[in-house]
């Protein structure tokens, strides 16, 4: 058995070192087959003397990379640890643990996944720098992801959170409803205001909108942003264009994380139109570094009856008899989707 130490007395550097809910250390138990307590301020690792060395100097390495930058993500433990010795086959995700707690507690409550599908989802998250969720609703997406963005800004990890929503008609016109434009938009932004109002209570919440630390806004304000230590979460998905996707996609500056979720049973974008979430799966889920997640009906924790509408609306889409009507007038607010009536589209390059 052999041991060695690594002093770290600032708390915001081990708070990085660790990762959320220790998930770095996890990492480097599993790849170096090593024991690694943490107390007053010495990181000791205990194992075998290859494991110990390889471990203490991948340790060393984060930190001096957590000194330089500020942060540390999932990659970068796994980069790191590879460099110093440590094998990962091609293609082998490590384990990830499920089921544990977020650390956000609202109401006199804990968050927590709440089945198996709902943990891989966080465990996925937290692992990787990109995620995509697909699922019926009410399985968790939105929820889980806000839940998850709202701790790593509580634990320094980021420095802002984005929601961001496309703002798409579905046989209404927005220019008909009353007051100004964010006033016309705040029904598309509403889920994830609900979301975020679990979390945080209703005057931080508003403090940290009022400073820009939270921003919730509509897709099209995305374009020609670069955002770095940021935790973006892109909602709806489902409801974007191929040309959208690639434009929200490149935003993800240093240090970011993004969520992309979405249901592909609720389209709102007129016939013809790929959706930009099911283009991005399809070119980018041969990607190891890119979080692919697929909940299902059994994930889905609103009321009971849910499930059984859920399922009995993909019964009949599943014998081909499709209750979807023909929608016109559908169109992408101040995006680059417009829809005319007959189904006629047109793309503003």
């Amino acid at each position: 058995m052999t041991e060695a130490t690594l002093t770290v007395t600032a708390p915001d550097e081990l708070l990085q070192l660790f990762g959320p809910r220790d998930q770095h250390l996890r990492k480097l138990r599993q790849l170096f087959d090593v024991t690694i307590t943490h107390r007053n301020g010495r990181v000791r690792i205990a194992g075998e003397g290859e494991g110990v060395s390889g471990a203490m100097r991948t340790l060393e390495k984060l930190l001096h990379k957590v000194q330089k930058q500020g942060a540390i993500g999932g990659e970068d433990v796994e980069t790191a640890a590879v460099e110093e010795g440590a094998k990962v086959e091609p293609g082998a995700k490590l384990k990830v643990s499920g089921g544990e707690d977020i650390a956000i507690q609202h109401a006199g409550r804990r968050i927590r996944p709440r089945t198996e599908g709902q943990a891989k989802y966080v465990d996925a998250i937290r692992e990787y720098d990109l995620t995509f969720a697909t699922g019926p609703a009410g399985c968790g997406k939105t929820y889980l992801a806000v839940a998850t963005a709202v701790e790593a800004l509580k634990a320094g990890q980021i420095r802002k959170i984005v929601l961001v929503r496309p703002a798409v008609e579905a046989g209404e016109s927005l220019g008909f409803l009353p007051g100004d434009l964010r006033a016309k938009l705040n029904p598309y932004l509403r889920p994830l205001l609900d979301a975020l109002g679990e979390m945080v209570d209703y005057d931080q919440a508003r403090e940290l909108m009022e400073q820009e630390v939270i921003e919730v806004i509509p897709l099209a304000y995305m374009r020609g942003r670069t955002l770095n230590d940021a935790f973006i979460i892109l909602d709806e998905a489902q409801n974007t264009t191929i040309a959208q996707m690639k434009m929200f996609l490149t935003r993800m500056g240093e240090r970011s994380k993004m969520v992309v979720s979405g249901d592909a049973t609720q389209l709102d974008l007129p016939r013809g139109v790929t959706s930009g979430l099911k283009d991005a799966i399809r070119r980018l889920h041969r990607i190891k570094a890119i979080g692919m997640i697929r909940l299902t009906g059994e994930d889905i924790v609103r009321h009971r009856l849910v499930q059984r509408i859920v399922e009995a609306y993909e019964e009949t889409e599943n014998t081909g008899a499709s209750t979807r009507p023909r929608r016109s007038g559908v169109r992408v607010i101040g995006g680059e989707l417009s829809g005319r009536s007959g189904g006629e589209e047109t793309l503003d390059r």
